[in-house]
């Protein structure tokens, strides 16, 4: 009996509610308020940088060198384009191989994109001439014609690569080719800011690992979000 009851007294209070809410929930959804409010707003709102789950480290070096076509190619060459940017040398035996094979990864992925480029600098400018350049560049199957492989004077180069984006290059007798340098890649957005992400400790990892898959994979998830900015 006394069960009976309290079911009456909740499908009353139910009644009610329905006679007062229902009404107002349809007109709502008539003027379109319903999705009118702040958190659906801000689903989309991602793509500003400062909500951008990228840091950003500060402005790249400036640079100005001579591409694989006896071009001058500076910094300004990409303003307004996302771009990848190492340091390497056409006859490096070690991790160039490596590198050079996570690049054209990179490259196939953002093939036909005028807002994408790559930038590869060598640290052997005595030997790598625009022709060595264009002749690896040729080897490698490079088909981006964003894709610069630069020269120049060799302690310009070694300024830019070890005090400009604090990669290290140098040269050392006792290893084969004679050079060594950083696996890294830096990541450069449309203003010419180095960006990066943080590190499971929630660090900037500054630079991506070149010779890494998952280095290769993290940095081609960031480029698509630079690229949308």
């Amino acid at each position: 009996m006394f069960k009976n009851k309290s079911y009456i007294g909740i499908s009353f209070i139910i009644l009610i509610f329905g006679i007062y809410a229902v009404p107002k929930i349809v007109d709502r959804v008539k003027n379109g308020e319903i999705v009118k409010g702040n958190r659906l707003d801000n689903v989309g709102s991602k793509n500003s940088k400062s909500d951008s789950k990228l840091l950003t480290i500060g402005p790249a070096p400036k640079f100005e060198l001579t591409n694989q076509d006896n071009l001058k190619i500076s910094n300004e060459t990409y303003k307004g384009k996302v771009y990848v940017l190492e340091f390497f040398f056409t006859t490096c035996p070690s991790i160039c191989p490596k590198m050079n094979l996570s690049m054209l990864e990179i490259e196939k992925t953002f093939f036909g994109n005028p807002n994408f480029g790559i930038v590869s600098i060598t640290i052997d400018p005595g030997h790598d001439t625009p022709q060595i350049l264009k002749d690896h560049a040729k080897l490698l199957g490079v088909k981006s014609s964003n894709w610069n492989f630069l020269t120049g004077d060799k302690a310009v180069i070694m300024d830019l690569s070890n005090k400009g984006f604090n990669l290290y290059a140098g040269e050392n007798a006792k290893v084969n080719g004679g050079f060594e340098h950083s696996g890294l890649f830096a990541l450069i957005d449309k203003d010419g800011n180095i960006r990066c992400r943080k590190d499971d400790f929630g660090n900037p990892i500054l630079y991506y690992d070149g010779l890494d898959k998952k280095g290769v994979r993290d940095i081609q998830e960031d480029i698509k979000i630079l690229l949308e900015e």
